[in-house]
C-alpha cells in the first residue's frame, strides 16, 4: 500500500474510532511502519476524529520526527512494541473507557488481567499482561513495555489503556476492539458467578489460530 494510502487509512480509522466512542478528545493514537523501518503516526494534540493526512507525523526507524506536525508524546509506546515485534506493522493506544476501567481495578493477575470469557478474545489477544502505573512520558513505561512486548502483542497499562500491536492496520484495530469489547463484558459480569472458558480450552484455541 502506497504511503498516501497509508495516511488516508490512519485518518479513518481514526474517525471510526471517534465516532464510535472509543476515543475521546485528542486521546488515543495510531501508528503504521513503512518499508524503510520509519513510521506514520497521528500528531500530538489531535482528535483522532479529524485527521489530516497531510500533517501526520513521519518518523524515522529511531524514532526522530522526519516531517510533518509534532508526534504525541506517547511515541515511544509505538517504538518500543515495533523494537521487539519485528513482525509488527501498526500500533494502536486507546484511553478507551472499558478497559481504562479495568487498569483501575485492584487485584488483577498482573500476568492475565482479563478472564479468557470468549473464544474470539482468546485468539486475537492471547494473554494480557498489566504494565505497571508510571506517569505520561515517563521513560520507565518505555522500558516496562519493551519487557512485555516480545511475548505479548497487547498489554494494558494501569490507570491507563491498552497498547495493541497488529500484523495489519486493520488486525491491530480488531484486537483493540475485542479487549474493549472484553473489558466491558468483564465489568458488567462483576460480582456475578462467571464460567470463562477453561485452561485447556483456551490453549486448544490458541494452537488452532495464532493470536499474532
Amino acid at each position: 500500500m502506497s504511503e498516501s494510502k497509508l495516511r488516508e487509512q490512519i485518518c479513518a480509522t481514526g474517525a471510526s474510532l471517534f465516532n464510535r466512542g472509543l476515543t475521546h478528545g485528542s486521546s488515543g493514537n495510531i501508528s503504521v511502519r513503512l518499508p524503510d523501518g520509519g513510521w506514520l503516526m497521528t500528531p500530538t494534540n489531535a482528535s483522532l476524529g479529524a485527521l489530516d493526512p497531510a500533517r501526520l507525523s513521519r518518523l524515522d526507524a529511531k524514532g526522530r520526527l522526519v516531517d510533518g506536525d509534532a508526534p504525541t508524546k506517547e511515541a515511544f509506546l509505538h517504538r518500543a512494541m515495533y523494537g521487539q515485534r519485528d513482525g509488527a506493522h501498526a500500533v494502536v493506544h486507546l484511553h478507551s473507557t472499558h478497559s481504562v476501567a479495568v487498569s483501575c481495578l485492584h487485584g488483577l493477575d498482573h500476568h492475565d488481567c482479563l478472564p479468557p470469557l470468549t473464544a474470539y478474545y482468546v485468539m486475537r489477544i492471547g494473554h494480557l499482561p498489566l504494565v505497571p502505573y508510571f506517569a505520561p512520558g515517563d521513560d520507565e513505561l518505555a522500558r516496562a513495555v519493551e519487557k512485555l512486548a516480545g511475548k505479548h502483542h497487547a498489554m494494558l497499562l494501569s490507570n491507563h489503556g491498552p497498547v495493541v500491536a497488529g500484523t495489519t492496520l486493520e488486525n491491530a484495530i480488531y484486537a483493540t476492539e475485542e479487549l474493549e469489547e472484553t473489558a466491558r463484558l468483564f465489568l458488567m459480569l462483576q460480582g456475578k458467578m462467571i464460567q470463562p472458558l477453561t485452561r485447556a480450552e483456551a490453549d486448544d484455541l490458541r494452537k488452532r489460530k495464532s493470536v499474532w
